[in-house]
């Protein structure tokens, strides 16, 4: 609760700030105080929720799980702002209205990890929605970023209908908007309700960019202006995915609906996995391999919701904060790039060693090598579908695929480090390396030790 408060009071300032500043740098350090402030608002809750769970007007529902997630999101955040808060200037004049809808999307996020009540639900995933069309088009001179405001806009919006079918479906069917009070796990399904679980599950498959709805978003994050992109590709992703994790493990677990539901989020995590990883392989430019793999690593994160287990909740969790933190640092490094091509990274570890070593450890990360973060992040989902049971062959799929990713990975690093080049790059400042070392630093401490995170939950 403190995180959506903080969050939306932050996005509301940042816009007076944006008026009177003149300075952009002073925007930049202004959002950096008030996310540094929300992130240590969120973690003074947690001692209230050590002993358990409260729950506000019926409406939402304070526990350890958002407490720790919502600091992961803050926390992501952080070093997102560190790393390329700077970039947001080369994309328009309005820097403080970019660090505004930053805020108001983070405050979407807290709410999607908070919410008791399928209309929170709503409200939640528009509030992280919505401020992405308009980031999406930023860049108003740029034709690729028109073009991708727009599909993104209608496609959300065709998403957003589908998603308000299925809760009048599953109100029909239970009376209640409350989550856990549904009642949906009797032995005895309900089409009605069995029907808005299908329309929900597509709307959120949608919102993550999972298969076969993932169809937007190769266009948009290549499209949209790449210093939102990361942020599109990293926080909101997980934001939605914890929505998703919430849902169908509190409202929609149980009794034989469960099999009904996991049969059909399966076949969508096998379809996102090999669309992801195989379209990935034939890209030519980093970004847009980027967008392919982050379809190929929602197909992990989906399996955190199919299994209904402990081992889930704290695999969705690292899974979180390791592909956010490796990503935006990817990201941040290829934003200093003037060719985004395989081609333009060839060379750069002669050029800039920190930078390719940096994006060497992101990118072990991202293939879940061991001592990284991603190896742990990966394990926990894996472990927690074999737990669940049902699910060796996915299971076995996904490591197939995982396999795969290594190739496209790889790419990049033989690129840098085994190929003649000189790669133009934009003036890499003392302060952006030293981010750089501190998201080294977190990707390989989490990939040591995983408990730090997990272990609060």
């Amino acid at each position: 609760m403190n995180a959506l408060i903080s969050t939306a009071l932050s996005g509301v300032v940042l816009m007076f700030v944006g008026l009177f500043a003149r300075n952009k740098q002073t925007i930049k350090f202004f959002a950096i105080a008030a996310i540094i402030i929300a992130f240590i608002a969120n973690l003074v809750q947690y001692p209230s929720v050590e002993l358990g769970s409260y729950i506000m007007f019926g409406m939402i529902e304070v526990s350890k799980f958002s407490v720790i997630f919502n600091a992961v999101a803050l926390g992501a955040t952080l070093l997102y702002f560190l790393l390329s808060g700077s970039d947001f200037e080369k994309v328009g004049e309005h820097v403080g209205d970019y660090f505004a809808l930053i805020f108001f999307i983070l405050a979407g996020i807290s709410l999607a990890a908070t919410f008791n009540n399928l209309l929170m639900l709503f409200l939640a995933i528009e509030i992280m929605s919505i401020p992405q069309y308009i980031l999406a088009g930023s860049d108003k001179k740029n034709q690729k970023s028109n073009e991708a405001a727009l599909k993104y806009f209608l496609m959300g919006c065709f998403s957003t209908g589908v998603l308000l079918m299925g809760i009048t479906l599953i109100y029909g069917s239970a009376g209640t908007f409350e989550i856990s009070a549904l009642g949906l796990g009797a032995d005895n399904v309900s089409p009605l309700a069995l029907c808005g679980i299908i329309l929900v599950a597509f709307a959120l498959s949608f919102k993550v960019s999972a298969a076969p709805f993932h169809f937007w978003t190769p266009d948009v994050y290549d499209g949209s202006p790449t210093v939102f992109t990361s942020f599109m590709a990293t926080v909101v992703k997980a934001g939605g995915f914890i929505a998703f994790v919430r849902l169908f493990h509190v409202g929609f677990s149980g009794g034989t609906i469960s099999q009904h539901w996991m049969l059909i989020l399966s076949i969508i995590t096998a379809l996102t996995l090999v669309l992801g990883n195989f379209t990935a392989v034939f890209q030519q430019s980093v970004k847009r391999m980027l967008a392919y793999s982050s379809i190929a690593q929602a197909g992990f994160m989906l399996f955190a919701v199919i299994a209904m287990n402990q081992t889930a909740a704290q695999g969705i969790i690292l899974y979180a904060a390791a592909y956010s933190v490796a990503t935006i640092g990817v990201f941040a490094v290829l934003m200093r790039m003037h060719d985004y091509t395989f081609e333009g990274f060839n060379g750069l570890a002669k050029k800039e060693p920190l930078l390719a070593f940096a994006v060497t450890v992101f990118l072990f990360s991202l293939a879940g090598i061991p001592v990284t973060a991603g190896f742990f992040a990966k394990y926990f989902v894996l472990a927690a579908a074999i737990q669940q049971g049902h699910l060796l062959w996915l299971v076995i799929l996904a490591v197939l695929c995982a396999a795969i990713s290594v190739y496209y990975y790889f790419k990049v690093i033989i690129a840098m480090y085994f190929k003649q080049g000189s790669p133009v790059l934009e003036p890499v400042s003392s302060g952006f390396k030293a981010g750089l070392i501190l998201t080294v630093i977190i990707v390989l401490a989490l990939g040591i030790f995983p408990h730090v995170l997990i272990g609060c939950l």
